[in-house]
């Protein structure tokens, strides 16, 4: 076990470090493992999520908060309306799309369609009924980019980074512009000049992820992919080569950092310095399973930040 805590610093003073223009948050809110450290009652038996995203908006190291709960359901207009009270005024959310839109073919996840095609995939009506017009009615006023994820497509026929850029580009010019939005890729593969190019043509924000087998936050930086929308988004969410389910294993109850990752922290810090230079507003939201504790990642990087140790090679942790 790594315990990386260091200063005596405050959660305010440690904010006060970083740009404006950067908004950091979990992935997600409700965590046991945080309490004495965002929480500061009693964990809550019934209602937690609409009850601790007020105290976790109150958390002066977040900014911004992911609504990842948001893939396997779309949110009611009733449950963001409950969220919108909870938040202060100039608090915006990074939620994540029904899964309905983004699967292309159903895995072991979802049993009763294991295999199956899904017959809804990109279906740009069904996200402006189900998805958009919740936000919209319920939700403007914190409505942050909504991510859409693509999980890994595999080795199927006809499923081509050329079919997924034509495809996507035929999805987006659909959708309202009253929104923001971001993609993100799990196939590597897919993360083509022509995809960015899509990108750009509508304003949407590639999504840096910091996923199991993507290139490095860096790596993807050095492909130009902050400069497709007039805003940046970046998720960090497992180590290199790390599963899923062995992240919880390692890391849960989440209330420490058990494996400090260099090289993230410095391409998160790299990312900083691109939204300064770019003048850009970027979001930056970081899972628990990337070291073991999303607000003390964000604290370390804040600490970073301001020993200035920002002029590093894109993924190598080498100055």
């Amino acid at each position: 076990m790594i315990d990386d805590v260091e200063g005596n610093e405050t959660p305010a003073e440690l904010a006060a470090l970083l740009p404006e223009l950067v908004r950091f948050g979990p992935s997600s809110w409700t965590y046991p493992g945080w309490t004495g450290l965002v929480y500061h009652g009693e964990y809550p038996r019934k209602n937690a999520a609409t009850l601790l995203l007020g105290e976790a908006a109150r958390y002066p190291l977040f900014r911004t908060v992911g609504i990842d709960s948001a893939f396997y359901a779309p949110p009611s207009r009733d449950t963001l309306a409950r969220y919108a009270e909870q938040l202060p005024e100039d608090f915006p959310c990074v939620s994540k799309v029904w899964q309905e839109i983004t699967v292309h073919t159903w895995t072991r996840q979802d049993r009763k369609r294991a295999g199956q095609l899904n017959e809804n995939f990109l279906n740009a009506q069904l996200f402006l009924d189900a998805v958009a017009g919740p936000y919209l009615e319920s939700f403007a006023g914190h409505a942050g980019p909504l991510v859409l994820e693509f999980p890994a497509f595999g080795r199927k026929k006809g499923l081509t980074p050329e079919w997924f850029a034509e495809a996507l580009d035929r999805f987006l010019e659909q959708l309202p512009r009253e929104l923001q939005y971001a993609v993100e890729l799990r196939s590597p593969e897919f993360l083509t000049p022509m995809y960015l190019e899509v990108l750009r043509t509508h304003g949407v924000a590639h999504t840096l992820n910091a996923w199991s087998n993507m290139p490095t936050v860096g790596q993807q930086l050095d492909l130009g992919t902050a400069t497709t929308a007039g805003f940046i988004v970046c998720r960090a969410l497992l180590r290199p080569g790390m599963l899923y389910g062995e992240s919880v294993d390692a890391f849960a109850p989440f209330d420490r950092i058990r494996a400090p990752d260099p090289v993230l922290r410095m391409d998160l810090v790299r990312l900083m310095h691109t939204a300064l230079e770019l003048n850009t507003p970027a979001f930056v939201v970081i899972n628990n399973r990337t070291e073991g504790c999303s607000p003390l990642t964000i604290a370390a990087l804040a600490r970073l930040w301001k020993a200035g140790s920002g002029k590093w090679e894109a993924g190598s942790g080498k100055k």
